[in-house]
């Protein structure tokens, strides 16, 4: 895609979701770095805030937009109903019964185990 600077920018997606990072990160880096570097490691995780809001703004102006959690659980609900008569379901059926599968009911039965 294009740049196209009328497009929207996500700012408060962008920065609640690097806030949960560095919450998480900070704790995890409490936990395992008690004794060395936690400072600059700290440091480290407050310099990726612009870094990644940058990112952010950039692929949202070349027209990247990522799904939210919701989309992605429930692809569709977001669909509409169809208003036609006629059944316009995506779910697969199974097929027609045909002469070699001759509907699974006329399966040879197995024979007995010799000893």
């Amino acid at each position: 895609m294009r740049w196209d600077s009328s497009r929207p920018v996500p700012w408060q997606r962008l920065v609640r979701e690097w806030l949960i990072y560095v919450g998480i990160m900070a704790a995890l880096l409490a936990i395992f770095f008690r004794n060395s570097g936690f400072v600059g490691a700290l440091a480290g995780l407050l310099v990726s805030g612009p870094l990644y809001l940058l990112f952010g703004f950039v692929m949202a102006k070349l027209g990247y937009q990522r799904k939210s959690l919701k989309e992605m659980k429930t692809p569709r609900a977001a669909k509409t109903e169809p208003t036609d008569d006629v059944e316009t379901s995506t779910e697969r059926r199974p097929p027609a019964p045909t002469k070699r599968t001759s509907g699974g009911g006329n399966r040879p039965k197995s024979k007995p185990r010799k000893r």
